[in-house]
């Protein structure tokens, strides 16, 4: 979750595929903890329309609120993560 977390902290929008490239996380451990997170208001989804015609419509997830703020207690009170380029 942190790897996630850390993946989503620019508070851009991000396809599955995208963050499962950057985590190393695959698709079944994926899914289900953006699913989880969602439902703890960690992240927001959305559909977004596909940039190319043919391709079928993708979520994008992105941090909420809460999410970011997880991320900066996180940043703050682990010594381990503080050294890392958090995106804040």
């Amino acid at each position: 979750m942190i790897a996630l977390l850390h993946s989503l902290a620019d508070r851009q929008w991000h396809h599955g595929y995208d963050l499962m490239k950057d985590t190393g996380l695959l698709s079944g451990t994926l899914y289900p903890l953006l699913i989880r997170m969602s439902e703890q208001d960690l992240v927001e989804a959305e559909w977004r329309e596909p940039a190319m015609t043919g391709r079928p419509a993708r979520h994008a997830y992105r941090l909420t609120q809460k999410g970011m703020a997880l991320v900066q207690d996180l940043a703050r009170n682990d010594p381990a993560l503080s050294g890392k380029a958090v995106r804040i």
